[in-house]
């Protein structure tokens, strides 16, 4: 008998054999199906530190643009000085710095030289919402069933402009051992898990100015699937400087009209819009399965029902002119939840200040709601026009908008809406008020370039 012969016989034995054994094997576990709550909730806007100043400043009407100014660029007062001068967009939404109550105190977060900018908000917002949700376990068997799952779009572009400039100057053994460690997007899901100890799943998603919500709503599913008991999700950006903004503006995505009335420039569903305004920051909510929220007698703030992801598969940067993707995420989401269009209260929508993207999107809208859109019944807001548009943070931010959106039955305005584009009409108006309402139901929307789309969708505590 030849070789090759003697091999075919062996290999068709190993493959008889393999097949008979996995006959044999039992069905992997199925997943543990548990209903998930958010117990805790840490935020850093534009507006504030914190979330309940920053909801407080939301509802009031507060507007976090500014304008940019040469030191936010953090180069040397020479070249800030001339690198402002040829970006086309000079608005942005930054957090505010300094030791005030509701202020970011950044030497608090970063005197580790590993820690960047995104990665401290990270950390500062999820000891928020820890302590918020009166979680942090010494056992390490809590500690092994408490997973973290942080984004963030970009990761840290100054950092890498600090290191591209070391090597044109030649000036390569400066370069710290810790840049790759300040850049990689998944430290800040690392840093957290780190600092309390938690051994459960450590994830990152990186879906641009999907991120926060791909994060929520992954975290909710290892949650459910039984990786973990509790997970720490949200999203985290760090971006205002030159080259993310001149980027940006490459693109011709941000506002340039508004540069010299920069609380006008940020404006969601009006005629005006231009473009949106680039800001930065974190929100990050603590997420617990029901069953383990009431045996320790947790606060439960609101119930996560639906996570409706899709791709528009169409094109890099602009959605699909029927809104096709942004459709399916609401729809999957509703599906999910098991719940009718007409018990949703609220929807918050991703709507950033551009073009198309405001007017795709209130078309998807009408398109899923039909006549309860129609009725006056579905309040709808984009709260950018307060806080810009925060990318890979943008979706934590305003899930965490939506869930206190049912906590508070009060549905945030919409800034700067002073001629609502006119495929509005009737009662089909976004909000340009905040309206004290009953909200059992509310979504939360999220797209991002390349096509990304979710859908997260609470409802108030079971």
């Amino acid at each position: 008998m030849s070789c090759l012969r003697r091999a075919s016989r062996l290999t068709r034995g190993l493959s008889s054999s393999s097949a008979a054994e996995a006959e044999t094997l039992p069905p992997p576990r199925p997943s543990a199906g548990r209903r998930v709550v958010v117990t805790g909730l840490g935020a850093v806007t534009p507006l504030a530190r914190g979330v309940g100043a920053t909801w407080d400043r939301l509802v009031a009407g507060r507007c976090a643009v500014r304008s940019l100014a040469a030191e936010d660029l953090r180069f040397p007062e020479e070249a800030a000085g001339r690198t402002l001068e040829q970006l086309p967009s000079r608005v942005v939404a930054a957090v505010p710095r300094g030791k005030g109550e509701d202020e970011f105190a950044e030497d608090t977060w970063t005197k580790d030289k590993s820690v960047s900018g995104f990665i401290s908000y990270a950390l500062c917002a999820a000891d928020e919402a820890l302590r918020d949700a009166n979680w942090l376990p010494s056992e390490d068997d809590k500690k092994e069933r408490t997973g973290v799952s942080i984004g963030g779009g970009i990761g840290s572009i100054s950092d890498i402009l600090d290191a591209s400039q070391m090597i044109i100057e030649n000036r390569l053994r400066r370069l710290s051992p810790y840049f790759i460690p300040k850049i990689l997007i998944n430290m800040a899901s690392g840093h957290v898990s780190m600092r309390y100890g938690f051994q459960g799943p450590n994830h990152a998603a990186v879906t641009a100015c999907a991120t926060g919500a791909h994060s929520i709503g992954d975290a909710t599913r290892m949650i459910q699937f039984g990786d973990a008991d509790v997970m720490v999700a949200g999203g985290t950006e760090s971006n205002i400087d030159a080259l993310s903004i001149a980027g940006f503006s490459r693109l011709r995505a941000l506002s340039t009209k508004y540069n010299s009335s920069p609380l006008l420039a940020s404006r969601p569903f009006d005629c005006g819009r231009d473009g949106f305004v680039i800001g930065e920051g974190c929100g990050v909510m603590v997420l617990e399965a029901l069953d383990h929220a009431k045996e320790r007698g947790a606060k439960i703030y609101a119930e996560v029902r639906g996570y409706g992801m899709s791709g528009d598969a169409h094109h890099i940067t602009q959605p699909q002119s029927g809104g096709r993707g942004a459709i399916l995420a609401m729809k999957r989401a509703l599906d999910q939840s098991g719940l009718h269009v007409n018990e949703i209260g609220y929807v918050n929508a991703h709507a950033t200040s551009t073009p198309l993207g405001d007017a795709v999107e209130a078309n998807a809208i009408k398109s899923v709601f039909g006549d309860h859109a129609a009725s006056g019944d579905l309040a709808i807001s984009s709260t950018k026009g307060a806080i810009g548009h925060l990318l890979g943070a943008a979706g934590s931010v305003e899930a965490i908008f939506t869930v206190l959106a049912i906590h508070h039955g009060l549905a945030p305005p919409t800034l700067n809406l002073e001629r609502p584009d006119p495929l509005f009409e009737g009662a089909f108006t976004p909000l340009a008020a905040p309206k004290k309402m009953s909200i059992r139901a509310a979504i939360s929307n999220s797209f991002g370039f390349g096509g990304t789309n979710t859908s997260l969708l609470f409802s108030c505590p079971p």
